[in-house]
């Protein structure tokens, strides 16, 4: 396995992550943030985002997560709450320039049928023509929900404490 290539491969339902931070990996982006265990289960009910009221209870909760798992040296913890402040963003910025949520025009054809997962997950009208954006896409509520986890997030990945254990992670588990 690539050193930074998350392992889709895992069984998820029966792999604790607590036990085992051997078998995690970073990843790219928001990777696993819905298949890490215990982690998953832990933070995905304080993760809200339907406005800003909402979306300002709920990133903080998540990056006091983040905090309390940094204290206890749990960089997969850590980790995974980052991601959770990052999908906080990513899809509050889908529904202020999507109302629906859905991005492109939809098809009778699954266009990531044939790929690969994780490229065959997502949206099946992935490669259709995109959606207008919503005119008020960068003013509306879920526009202001999605900047507030976009601050917590960047507090998160550029935390001082957590780049420190990101690089003691890599040197420990990650082949070299």
């Amino acid at each position: 396995m690539a050193k930074n290539k998350f392992p889709y491969h895992l069984d998820f339902t029966t792999t604790n992550f607590r036990l085992h931070p051997e078998l995690y990996r970073v990843g790219v982006g928001e990777q696993g943030v819905l298949l890490v265990e215990p982690y998953k289960s832990e933070i995905l009910p304080h993760w809200r985002f339907k406005n800003v009221q909402l979306a300002t209870a709920s990133a903080q909760k998540i990056y006091h997560l983040f905090e309390e798992y940094l204290g206890q040296q749990d960089f997969v913890g850590a980790d995974m709450a980052r991601k959770f402040l990052q999908m906080g963003f990513t899809r509050a910025r889908r529904y202020a320039n999507h109302q629906s949520g859905r991005k492109y025009t939809a098809s009778h054809e699954d266009k990531s049928a044939s790929l690969p997962y994780p490229y065959s997950s997502g949206s099946a009208h992935k490669g259709n023509k995109e959606l207008p954006q919503a005119e008020d896409a960068l003013t509306n509520e879920k526009a202001q929900a999605a900047a507030i986890f976009k601050e917590y997030w960047f507090r998160a990945k550029d935390h001082p404490e957590y780049l420190r254990q990101k690089q003691l992670f890599r040197e420990k588990y990650y082949e070299t």
